[in-house]
This record gives structure tokens, C-alpha cells and sequence, in this order.
């Protein structure tokens, strides 16, 4: 098994929802997030102050799939939530030693 996190721009959101859908994905876990990578962050004018914002917003999702999904879930959420600008996030994928289910006790692949 494999935990895919992506950290994506939050208005993709959805339409990532969407595409994971489509494909097999049957769950899947989202956080709100601030971070910042080669984007720094951006400037903003409040009450006619500028002021550095350091942290952009995103959206974590965190999803766990059988080895054989791994890849096609990687690539889809590469292809629906890239904008061609910069913070368009980045994907993780890692391995999952053991998953369980709280409310039966299955275990592994069984439990996704």
C-alpha cells in the first residue's frame, strides 16, 4: 500500500475530488494548510499597508492505495490540479506498513 500526500491550491480542490473519484479513489483526507516553497509567499496592501504574507495557503490531501493505484492517482492529481504557475504543490508518495479498519478489524488492503 501507498500514502500519497498533495499538497494542492485550494480552488483545485473539487475538481481533484472529482478526478480521484472517477478513477477508483474511495476516500480520502483534507486539511487546510499554510507553507511555502520557491513561491516565498506575496505582498499584500491592508488598510494602505504593505505587508508580507509568508505562508500560502493549500489543501493537504492524504490518501492510501493499493501499490497498483499509486501511480495513476500520483498522475492524476498532477494533471487536474497543475495551473502552469508556480505553487502548483507537490505529491508525496510513501509506503504504508499497516492499515486497519476501527470498525471490523480488517486489516491491510482489506481496510481501504
Amino acid at each position: 500500500m501507498k500514502l500519497i500526500i498533495a499538497a494542492i491550491k485550494p480552488f483545485k480542490l473539487e475538481e481533484v475530488r472529482e478526478a480521484l473519484t472517477t478513477i477508483g479513489v474511495r476516500g480520502m483526507m483534507v486539511t487546510e494548510i499554510k507553507g511555502f516553497g520557491s513561491q516565498s509567499g506575496h505582498t499584500e496592501i491592508y488598510r494602505g499597508a504593505e505587508y508580507a504574507v509568508n505562508f500560502v495557503p493549500k489543501v493537504k490531501l492524504e490518501i492510501v492505495v493499493s501499490d497498483s493505484m499509486a501511480d495513476q492517482v500520483a498522475d492524476t492529481i498532477r494533471a487536474t490540479a497543475k495551473t502552469d504557475k508556480i505553487g502548483d504543490g507537490k505529491i508525496f508518495v510513501l509506503d504504508v506498513e499497516q492499515a486497519v479498519r476501527v470498525r471490523t478489524g480488517e486489516t491491510n488492503e482489506d481496510a481501504l
